[in-house]
């Protein structure tokens, strides 16, 4: 597995390019959320491997009137997300503004569910011509994103499944995935063939791993047992050091894979 930590999230007290660079000389590739806002140069003297980005700023996945904005505003990201070397752009059901519904639903239709699967499938098609996959990402909408219609991990996995297009994946983030369902082990079975990256923080808090109540350690476990060598990128809060942070996030999922039994 490579692990990967989220520069929104930590070393906020630094400017953008100086956290990337500490989580670089950490030994972790680096995720960042919208690349409009970001000196791309500055980024890639770095020398940071940057595994995911934003992959669209406008528009809803699942609406019919605004699906377009979406493949549309993610095709002029590209640009940036090549530049960089990313390989994987993140998506949602919906749009958000500041974390936050832009139009809130709260009731999901059929329609949701065909335009949802047919853009997505569009957007696998367009990351098939670049090179790149886009990876639907499942929220909770419990605490942090209420209105988002099919947030749910078991609905972004179905859309996945639906797209039926190999550039297009699921970004299973499993800090949203406990707030509202649960049963991660499994969940994270279930997924396994259709997983682009998965995302990790504690609840409550989300925090890094080991400051809250999912039993990190036993998911690294049963993800090295399924033989996932993808990437696990750490979407976290620091509770206290950012250092601290970073080093209870690599020892959870590093320290489970020297002790797994490997069938002969």
């Amino acid at each position: 597995m490579r692990l990967a930590v989220g520069a929104e999230m930590v070393f906020t007290d630094l400017p953008f390019t100086e956290r990337v660079r500490r989580i670089h000389a950490a030994g972790f590739d680096v995720e960042l959320w919208d690349s409009r806002t970001k000196d791309i140069g500055a980024l890639k003297a770095t020398g940071a491997v940057f595994s995911s980005m934003t992959g669209y700023t406008s528009g809803s996945l699942v609406d019919p009137e605004t699906a377009d904005d979406v493949v549309r505003t993610a095709e002029s990201l590209i640009p940036a997300a090549l530049d960089l070397g990313v390989s994987r752009m993140v998506v949602h059901s919906a749009e958000l503004v500041d974390g936050h519904a832009a139009r809130p639903v709260y009731r999901s239709t059929g329609q949701m569910w065909i335009t949802g699967a047919r853009t997505l499938e569009r957007l696998g098609k367009l990351g098939e011509k670049y090179g790149l996959t886009f990876c639907l990402e499942n929220l909770n909408t419990i605490l942090d994103h209420p209105g988002i219609p099919l947030a749910r991990a078991k609905d972004t996995l179905a859309l996945v499944q639906a797209a039926g297009h190999p550039n297009a994946r699921l970004m299973l983030d499993l800090y949203h995935a406990q707030m509202g369902e649960g049963n991660l082990i499994e969940l994270v079975r279930s997924a396994l063939p259709y997983l682009g990256e998965i995302q990790v923080a504690d609840v409550p808090g989300r925090c890094e791993p080991g400051t809250g109540e999912i039993n990190y350690a036993a998911i690294a476990t049963a993800l090295a047992d399924a033989g996932y060598d993808g990437t696990v990128g750490m979407e976290a809060w620091a509770s206290g050091d950012g250092d601290a942070a970073l080093e209870a996030f690599r020892a959870a999922f590093t320290a489970p894979a020297l002790h797994t039994k490997v069938a002969v």
